[in-house]
């Protein structure tokens, strides 16, 4: 059976809202239409999580069809399998970046206390699962120099960084983006209700 949704025209989080919605449905096809690049790769990441194969087929300048067919076991039921097992998940901080500076005042100082509490974030270890980052710390994503740097070691050391896809495009950054995944408030609020500890800045 295969679904097709329109989710065109509709602003974060609804397409990913509306997709969920159509998945319990548990098609065996799905394609869905968005009219922005931040809500394809959305609903890509989503179907993927959910268990199918997505593909994004840019259609026009402002049109793309996200095509998914069912691929097997889902992230979500891998996950539900562990901790049947008994696996003891470690202990999740998430740190949420809503600025580029840290603190106010001065923003040349913000700006280098940010890198610093960047370069020192790898103390944590294995306690540090997650970076969000909203508003105007989408710029920490996309600006060449230390604060970007400590970002990529972070990611490739295995932190997962969440980027506002709503946010870099209110400030013309999504071509500009080096690091993280584009995201939508439905993955920032679940991953807000998922961690064990969150660290605002």
């Amino acid at each position: 059976m295969s679904e097709m949704l329109d989710c065109r025209g509709l602003v974060c989080p609804e397409p990913v809202l509306r997709t969920r919605a159509l998945v319990e449905k548990k098609p065996e096809e799905v394609e869905v239409l968005v009219d922005n690049a931040p809500a394809s790769e959305n609903v890509s990441r989503f179907l993927a999580r959910s268990g199918y194969a997505p593909q994004v087929e840019k259609r026009g300048e402002s049109l793309w069809a996200v095509k998914a067919a069912r691929a097997g076991v889902s992230c979500a039921a891998a996950e539900e399998v562990i901790a049947q097992a008994g696996e003891e998940a470690p202990c999740r901080t998430l740190v949420f970046l809503s600025s580029d500076t840290v603190g106010s005042g001065s923003d040349e100082l913000g700006a280098k206390l940010m890198v610093n509490f960047l370069a020192t974030l790898p103390e944590m270890g294995a306690r540090l699962w997650r970076i969000v980052m909203v508003n105007g710390g989408v710029r920490l994503s996309s600006t060449p120099g230390p604060a970007l740097d400590a970002l990529k070691k972070l990611e490739s050391a295995g932190v997962s960084i969440l980027v506002c896809g709503t946010c870099l495009d209110y400030y013309h950054l999504l071509e500009q983006k080096e690091v993280g995944e584009t995201t939508n408030m439905l993955d920032i609020v679940t991953s807000l209700d998922l961690a064990d500890k969150v660290i605002r800045v």
